[in-house]
């Protein structure tokens, strides 16, 4: 399969889970791909599944390393054709334990990264008529006690998608966003912070809760991103696709 021959793509948080399923995706369709994390051991294993995929330490947080990323896949390989924002934070966070710092830790990497990284690419984009996918959550959509600011930042990032798609429309970019339900990928003690206990008894609630009974894997997100940044789908923009097993109807 070829269907990325040629073109080139930056997958923010790309060294694990739904990210680093997506960088083998394209890698393996034919693009290079550059993908971005913050530990460099983690890089170095997503660069070893595929000669196509280039790790850059950057911290999509830090709104300083946005250009140095973009300069370097267009320094690699001359251009830019698809962006995809997948880095993400958050927390199980009541509202009654909320401070500022972590809020601002959340929006950080779920809106502004990505906000910074998107007006960085897009004279690079323009110029290939390239794409951008945002990576969000059922919760963007569905309400969930205790996870009311990772939500809200979900939210922000599927509505960034639609304006960006109306805005950017003109000059041939197509901007779309996957929300994606729970998947296998560590998010729970990593991200989230919870202990392998209480990992495996939220997995256990998800799986009962979930129509068709089980997590997700990361292709099967990673997939639907694929067929968003493919160029056969020039017609699609502004759209959030649910990849939740039925989550989002619960």
């Amino acid at each position: 399969m070829t269907t990325f021959e040629g073109r080139v793509a930056l997958v923010t948080g790309g060294s694990s889970g739904i990210g680093l399923a997506t960088a083998i995706g394209l890698a393996r369709q034919g693009a290079k791909v550059l993908v971005t994390g913050r530990r460099q051991e983690a890089l170095d294993k997503a660069v070893n599944t595929h000669v196509n995929v280039a790790g850059l330490i950057a911290d999509v947080a830090d709104p300083g390393d946005a250009r140095r990323t973009i300069d370097e896949a267009v320094g690699r390989w001359g251009r830019l054709d698809l962006l995809v924002n997948n880095a993400g934070a958050g927390a199980i966070m009541p509202l009654g334990e909320a401070d500022a710092e972590a809020i601002a830790g959340i929006v950080a990497v779920n809106v502004v990264g990505p906000s910074i990284l998107a007006r960085e690419a897009l004279p690079h984009l323009a110029a290939t008529k390239g794409c951008i996918v945002n990576v969000s959550s059922t919760f963007g959509h569905k309400a969930g006690a205790g996870l009311s600011h990772y939500a809200a930042s979900k939210a922000a990032l599927e509505h960034l998608a639609r304006c960006w798609a109306l805005e950017l429309a003109a000059q041939g970019i197509r901007v779309n966003a996957v929300a994606a339900g729970p998947t296998e990928s560590g998010a729970l003690t990593g991200m989230m912070g919870l202990s392998a206990e209480q990992a495996a008894a939220l997995e256990a609630a998800e799986r009962e809760q979930i129509p068709l009974g089980r997590r997700g894997r990361p292709e099967d997100v990673a997939r639907w991103i694929l067929n968003l940044a493919d160029p056969a789908c020039d017609w699609v923009t502004g759209q959030v696709i649910s990849i939740d097993g039925g989550l989002g109807l619960t």
